[in-house]
C-alpha cells in the first residue's frame, strides 16, 4: 500500500467507533499508507485525554466488553499510542473545539488542531476516504 493515502473522518464517539477508526488507521499505517484522521463533534472523545478511556458501548452491547478482554484486544488508549507511533496524522476540528469550549491541552499529545480546510488539504488526493 505504499504511496496510498487514507483520509478518515471520526464524527462519532462510541467504543465501536473508536475501534473502527483506529483499527483501519493502524492497519493502513502498518501497510505504509499515509493516514490522517479528522476528529469532529463526538469524534473528539476518541482523542480526549479522559473520555477515550471510558467510551460508551451501544445500549445492549455491554457483553462486548468481556469479549474484547477475552480476545486480548488492545484498549483505545493503546490503539491511540500505536497509531501515533506509526505516524498517523490526527487533526482535531478547531470549530468543534470552539463550540464545545475545549482546548488542545485536553487532548492526547501529538494532536494537531485545524479547520475543515486543513483536512480537505490532506484528503484532496486521498485514495480512500472513510467516515465513522
Amino acid at each position: 500500500m505504499a504511496n496510498t493515502k487514507i483520509a478518515i473522518i471520526a464524527a462519532n464517539g462510541g467504543l465501536f467507533d473508536a475501534y473502527k477508526v483506529f483499527n483501519i488507521a493502524s492497519v493502513g499505517a502498518a501497510s505504509d499508507a499515509e493516514v490522517g484522521i479528522f476528529f469532529t463533534f463526538e469524534g473528539l472523545n476518541l482523542i480526549h485525554k479522559d473520555a477515550h478511556k471510558n467510551l460508551p458501548l451501544p445500549e445492549g452491547k455491554e457483553h462486548f466488553q468481556e469479549g474484547f478482554k477475552n480476545a486480548n484486544v488492545p484498549s483505545i488508549e493503546e490503539l491511540v499510542s500505536m497509531a501515533q507511533e506509526m505516524g498517523v496524522k490526527m487533526i482535531g476540528c478547531q470549530m468543534t473545539m470552539d463550540v464545545m469550549n475545549l482546548d488542545k491541552d485536553q487532548f492526547v499529545d501529538g494532536v494537531e488542531v485545524g479547520g475543515a480546510a486543513s483536512f480537505i488539504d490532506f484528503a484532496k488526493d486521498a485514495d480512500m476516504t472513510l467516515t465513522f
